[in-house]
């Protein structure tokens, strides 16, 4: 495996603009919550001087309850030990609990926050830095996470849903029989086959499945994994959400973020609501103010004010954050000093700054995670055959493949050079038609757009001519363009990480770790 190229989020047409201004600094206020040594030194004081030693000990003690039934590396009880200590602190990402992790920018996303930790050690030796990966646990769009994709197959589980997925129960297996036989005659196939043997066992919850995925893949790098969905951390969370029930304080006080980003970049990610929480019985459904009564949506639920407050009193765990109030869960009950998320996380956490500024909680450094591609000799063989860059498949493609169509094509040229005479000429009569009469230099005017069009139709006719001659070409561009993005999506988005480690094992994922940009948001493509 050898790197090919990096290509900064810059130069990608598909990066959200949003995300771009981001990183270069060019959203007010945002400057201090990228990535630099500068600023990730003012968010250790600042997290170092409000997160208590009681929060300290909480957080440690709930997170070997939840590990204890997996077998932890020596730098994972190292991190547990560490996380009491004042001066340690943590680096997060977060992902739903996809069936054997989803597509594999999961792993990616999970070793960028690994390698950020390391990169801070290395910087900051007075500090300790955990990487944390926090379970989603409590989504309930079953939909969503029940199914992962290999290059020739599909694999999916059918559980009944409708409440937090990490408490489903795994009943269904037989996509363990159907993955067994893809996977059983290549190199690393059988650990892969064990893996998930053992984390889909009958009986296992969807959250213990990826418990003992995570811990096997990720163990020997010290990540610790968190499960939001525990009493003792709620009880950390009760006054903002009791603040949140109340007065709405999530909704007023990100409304003028949440205007200016829609006014500049057509809309956000996220819209918050009055109430940003769920409540978690069988299901998991939406808690509303009709007035008078706290409602739970498409439940026979109310609650008065002194109800509901009493209920989040006494069950707190029942109260559960949606996509905008878990980060600000998250930030509660961590010594956190960064996020690192896909570009739709980070676009619905720059909402939500004056939120944290309101309720006195540092708000974290965000990165936007790296991307990685693997493409096979062979495909890139091809592109250089085709005379194209690796560049070029993530820019519009369809001018790409329009351009190449057209390349070296004589009728083009002659178009293009006599179009450009003509504009010349229009140029010319418009400013000697001008001196005349006005309405005599809009009628050229008019005219030049009119001839304009004509040449923009010829044009049209010449590339739809092209295309039927040229149809071998086509079919290789098309077929080239699919063999890097899978079903016309990036590869990451699609493959699970089986694909890769099928065969090369944990050696790949040392390979992903080494490669790994920290200080840039990249694309990375490597050669496998």
């Amino acid at each position: 495996m050898k790197t090919i190229n990096k290509i900064s989020f810059q130069d990608i047409a598909s990066i959200p603009q949003l995300v771009k201004d981001f990183l270069n600094q060019e959203i007010e206020g945002f400057e201090e919550y990228t990535f630099s040594l500068d600023n990730f030194m003012k968010r250790l004081h600042e997290k170092q001087n409000s997160f208590t030693s009681d929060q300290r000990e909480i957080l440690a003690d709930v997170l070997e309850d939840q590990l204890s039934g997996l077998t932890l590396s020596s730098k994972q009880k190292q991190n547990l030990n560490d996380l009491k200590l004042k001066n340690t602190f943590t680096i997060t990402t977060g992902h739903q609990l996809n069936l054997f992790s989803g597509p594999v920018f999961f792993v990616y996303k999970i070793l960028q926050t690994i390698k950020t930790c390391s990169y801070l050690k290395e910087n900051f030796p007075d500090f300790n830095f955990v990487p944390i990966y926090w379970m989603a646990s409590e989504d309930h769009d079953f939909a969503e996470i029940n199914h992962f994709k290999t290059e020739n197959d599909y694999y999916e589980i059918n559980e009944k849903s409708g409440g937090a997925v990490g408490r489903i129960q795994i009943t269904d297996t037989f996509f363990i029989s159907e993955f067994e036989k893809e996977f059983k005659d290549f190199v690393f196939g059988t650990e892969l086959i064990l893996m998930l043997k053992e984390a889909y066992k009958t009986g296992n919850t969807l959250t213990q499945a990826i418990q003992i995925l995570v811990n096997r893949l990720f163990s020997d790098f010290g990540l610790l994994i968190l499960d939001g969905d525990s009493k003792e951390l709620k009880n950390r969370i009760k006054g903002t959400f009791k603040d949140e029930l109340l007065n709405f304080t999530l909704y007023k006080t990100s409304k003028e973020k949440v205007e200016l980003l829609t006014e500049k970049y057509g809309k956000v990610q996220v819209n918050p609501r009055e109430i940003n929480l769920f409540y978690l019985t069988n299901t998991r459904d939406r808690i509303d103010f009709d007035g008078k009564k706290y409602v739970i949506v498409d439940k026979n639920i109310q609650f008065t004010e002194e109800e509901i407050l009493s209920e989040l009193e006494n069950y707190p765990e029942k109260f559960s954050p949606n996509a905008l109030m878990r980060p600000v869960y998250q930030e509660t009950i961590l010594p956190n000093l960064a996020y690192i998320g896909g570009n739709a996380e980070i676009m619905y956490w720059l909402e939500l700054k004056d939120y944290f500024k309101e309720i006195n909680l540092p708000f974290p450094i965000l990165i936007p995670r790296n991307s990685m591609l693997f493409l096979k000799e062979k495909t890139l063989g091809k592109i250089e055959k085709l005379q194209l860059k690796i560049e070029d498949f993530f820019q519009n493609f369809t001018t790409i493949t329009n351009n190449k169509i057209l390349d070296n094509n004589k009728i083009l040229r002659l178009l293009e050079e006599k179009e450009s005479q003509l504009i010349n000429q229009f140029s010319e009569l418009k400013q000697a038609a001008e001196t005349t009469e006005k309405s005599f230099g809009n009628m050229v005017k008019a005219e030049e757009v009119r001839q304009m069009k004509s040449f923009k139709r010829m044009k049209k006719r010449l590339l739809h001519a092209e295309k039927i001659k040229q149809n071998e070409m086509l079919e290789r561009l098309e077929n080239l363009f699919l063999n890097v993005h899978p079903s016309k999506n990036w590869q990451e988005r699609v493959y699970n990480f089986s694909v890769f480690f099928a065969d090369h094992g944990y050696s790949w994922l040392e390979t992903c770790l080494e490669e790994m940009q920290i200080e840039e948001s990249k694309l990375i493509i490597l050669a496998i």
